[in-house]
């Protein structure tokens, strides 16, 4: 009698946790993703080299940071993927004269990605069920318990992701930043039909649509508002921080000591010569250095955009 009294009080109290627990999810607030009051830059999503999505039965993770970028309004994204193609499609018709006159359709309108971001796994090397996963290289894990792809693990549905900021003019990483989640992160009650209705629109509805999709979710959640903090602190100018692009000589002259074509040249300048702006200009001159290090004034004419 005493047992079985025991057993009632311990079975009350498992209830009662389970309830309290519960309750506490339910009001947990869903998770937000971070908006900015202005633009940082243009940006491109890129895919990673190593498909490792599509063993997990999951879309490109593009289509998911690409969710993030545009309810952010931290960026203002450029289509480098299907979105380029078909455009690409339509400047071919412009190019072979099949539309209208006055479409408006030709070069130089295509808008530059000052960064690009990529969006991966953690690298882990990890055997499971006997079968060498081998980090991102890969192996089928259909129906192996405990599987690891990357820094994603189905037994114990986490995931470390990585997000890679890179500046397109140099190639400088601006901000890399891991994000971790596991299935207790996805405990915020009814909110999360919310938040995650937004990513079928956005072509990744099995990130909203199953268990590990919606921890990879939160994981490259948690590492995109670390980045955008990181940017946000760093404020970076993709197009300020750079130099300005190479130029060459159209035809030959001189580089002069002042903005000016009198007095002694520091040297002759053969046609070819490549030379780097300053980012200084002068009426008809621009301020350049050779590749010697020689720094002077050449006239805007003679200069073409290197090849």
């Amino acid at each position: 009698m005493k047992e079985s009294r025991k057993h009632h009080l311990l079975a009350a109290a498992v209830t009662a946790l389970c309830a309290a627990t519960s309750a506490q999810a339910a009001d947990k607030a869903p998770p937000e993703i971070p908006r900015c009051d202005s633009r940082i830059g243009t940006l491109a999503v890129t895919e990673p080299g190593v498909r490792w999505w599509q063993e997990l039965g999951l879309e490109s993770p593009e289509a998911l940071i690409k969710v993030f970028v545009a309810q952010s309004n931290c960026f203002t994204l450029v289509d480098r993927g299907k979105g380029l193609a078909a455009a690409q499609a339509e400047r071919e018709l412009a190019g072979g004269g099949e539309l209208r006159g006055g479409s408006n359709v030709g070069k130089g309108q295509m808008r530059a990605a000052d960064y690009v971001l990529v969006p991966d796994v953690v690298n882990k090397n990890a055997r499971a069920g006997g079968k060498n996963i081998g980090g991102l290289l890969g192996g089928v894990i259909g129906g192996v318990a405990g599987a690891v792809v990357g820094g994603i693990s189905l037994k114990s549905k986490t995931a470390d992701v990585v997000l890679t900021l890179t500046d397109v003019r140099s190639t400088e990483q601006v901000s890399l930043q891991q994000g971790s989640a596991k299935k207790t992160d996805l405990g915020w009650g009814g909110g999360g039909g919310a938040f995650f209705g937004g990513f079928a629109a956005g072509g990744a509805s099995s990130y909203a649509n199953t268990e590990i999709g919606q921890v990879v979710t939160m994981a490259y959640l948690d590492a995109f508002v670390k980045l955008v903090n990181d940017v946000r602190a760093i404020q970076p100018d993709a197009k300020a921080d750079n130099v300005q692009q190479a130029v060459s000589m159209a035809k030959p002259g001189k580089l002069m000591p002042s903005p000016s074509n009198s007095g002694q040249a520091l040297r002759d300048l053969d046609a070819g010569a490549m030379l780097y702006p300053t980012g200084e200009k002068q009426g008809p001159f621009w301020k350049v250095q050779d590749e010697l290090g020689n720094e002077g004034w050449v006239p805007m004419g003679l200069l073409q955009l290197a090849r």
